[in-house]
């Protein structure tokens, strides 16, 4: 995709702004995105950001992807974490054999997946493939999409792991169950997924061995250096940038809401406050630098893969680093503000304390673990060993 035409989605998206605004009340009412909203975005060819281009993809720079994705969430927090999730998945598709991609977007390129990465399948090897079943949780817009990632275990004889892989199934091959319920990120529709007893090829599993590598088989079809990124700086990325888009979103809600508010207490207009008025810049900066923080990591990378070199283990330890501490700059921010807004804040419908729910309930993915990734980088400066499939 040329910088022109990853501007028009975001232009897109910009226009999008107010019905995803309007509809965010009605995306945590029904606990899912409306379908309008991704349909929409599909038009828009957002979903397509990161698709390979031999796919009719855009194969894009991560950081248009990212930028389109904190903008949704800077309208509807769970519209935005939906599409930055289901958005990054073309990109993990791009990895796999080139077979599974085919199966997938050969009858129609704008399929979706939904995923769920947690090892709690259970995998036996068989002729050609493996023998599937788990149940998983938090598979965020499964409604919205007809095939799945899911991560599991590969068990020898004795039930002992051998590795860990993930899982690309059809809809037909699992069952969503309704169990999603919670006080943040109402709207994602993040429901369970059930697998009961499966076959999936192995040309349909893919080892984080090869993901943390960088060595998968879809790099002989898909030459673009996009895929040549760290998948765990790409996926971790998309976790901390709605919650950045989040932030941004509380932002504007309590300065326009500042605009307007007078403290019952004294008159006094709180646009007149200093207290308020040192809330807004502390926020602005945390929100800015959370922001760099991803820029400069996923930009750094993208330099190194374009100029055909691996990136190295220091970077990839710091685009870890810089992602976790990048939520924690946005959490902040919208902490900051929620502290300075009032009781009338706290009323249901109004977008600063979804936001304020939202951007909590988004910081206990296990992605944003601040003190596991940070012991890893510790561990690293002190020359000690780092391994981790996150990496």
């Amino acid at each position: 995709m040329s910088g022109h035409e990853a501007q028009n989605v975001i232009d897109g998206v910009w226009e999008l702004l107010p019905v995803l605004r309007e509809r965010a009340q009605e995306a945590e009412d029904a606990r899912e995105v409306p379908a309008e909203t991704v349909k929409s975005l599909a038009e828009l060819g957002y979903f397509r950001m990161l698709q390979p281009a031999r796919h009719g993809g855009a194969a894009a720079s991560p950081l248009e992807f990212f930028r389109a994705a904190r903008l949704i969430a800077s309208a509807c927090g769970s519209t935005g974490w939906v599409a930055s999730v289901v958005g990054v998945h073309p990109w993990q598709l791009a990895l796999f054999d080139a077979r599974a991609q085919d199966e997938v977007w050969g009858p129609d390129p704008d399929t979706r997946i939904s995923s769920s990465y947690a090892p709690m399948g259970r995998a036996e090897p068989v002729e050609g493939g493996f023998r599937f079943r788990g149940r998983w949780s938090f598979s965020s817009g499964c409604a919205h999409a007809s095939w799945v990632f899911l991560g599991g275990l590969v068990v020898d004889e004795d039930g002992a792991p051998t590795d860990f892989r993930t899982f690309l199934l059809p809809a037909e091959d699992y069952a969503i169950v309704d169990v999603w319920d919670t006080v943040g990120l109402r709207g994602t529709g993040s429901n369970d997924v059930v697998v009961e007893d499966v076959f999936v090829p192995d040309h349909r599993t893919l080892s984080f061995t090869s993901t943390g590598k960088c060595r998968c088989p879809g790099h002989e079809v898909n030459p673009e250096p996009v895929y040549r990124i760290p998948f765990a700086s790409v996926f971790s990325s998309s976790i901390s940038v709605p919650i950045i888009g989040m932030a941004t979103g509380a932002y504007d809600a309590f300065t326009e809401h500042t605009k307007e508010r007078v403290r019952a207490s004294s008159g006094e207009k709180a646009a007149e406050d200093t207290f308020g008025q040192v809330a807004i810049a502390e926020a602005a900066r945390s929100i800015d630098t959370a922001w760099s923080r991803i820029q400069d990591c996923i930009g750094a990378e993208l330099a190194h893969v374009t100029a055909g070199e691996k990136v190295p283990m220091p970077l990839r330890l710091r685009a870890r680093r810089d992602q976790v501490s990048a939520t924690g700059e946005a959490l902040s921010a919208v902490d900051r503000l929620f502290s300075q807004a009032g009781g009338k804040a706290l009323r249901s419908g109004t977008p600063l304390q979804r936001f304020w729910r939202d951007a909590h309930a988004g910081r206990a993915h296990a992605i944003n673990d601040p003190d596991k990734v940070m012991a890893l980088y510790g561990r690293s400066e002190l020359g000690l060993r780092v391994a981790d499939a996150w990496l």
